[in-house]
């Protein structure tokens, strides 16, 4: 039989649980909303720095050189941000959930 004082302990357990997920996704997305403005800005300026040089340059073939290290450095830039911007992602999923681990546990059965 079920006792009041059991669903008013879920209850409480439930709302603590959603109070902490919150508050972790609240961080987590601000993590990385700041991922992606650093990003920006060292993309805008790395793009400012790769034209001011590119308008400096006389001949095709410095300007081949030129534009191909601005990509090369672009595509790496990309890749480990974009790298680290699925970390925060993987990061804010495990945090939001994790508040949820005790209540799940007390539902579903322990396998042996």
């Amino acid at each position: 039989m079920v006792k009041v004082e059991d669903i008013q302990s879920y209850s409480k357990e439930h709302l603590e649980s959603v109070a902490a997920s919150a508050s972790n996704l609240q961080s987590g997305v601000q993590a990385i909303a700041t991922a992606y403005g650093d990003y920006a800005k060292k993309s805008f300026e790395d793009t400012k720095s790769f034209v001011e040089k590119l308008s400096g340059v006389k001949s095709v073939d410095k300007v081949l050189e030129v534009q191909t290290e601005f990509a090369r450095s672009a595509y790496e830039t990309f890749v480990a941000e974009s790298q680290k911007i699925a970390g925060l992602y993987t990061d804010l999923a495990k945090q939001t959930f994790k508040p949820y681990e005790g209540l799940v546990a007390k539902f579903v059965p322990a396998t042996h």
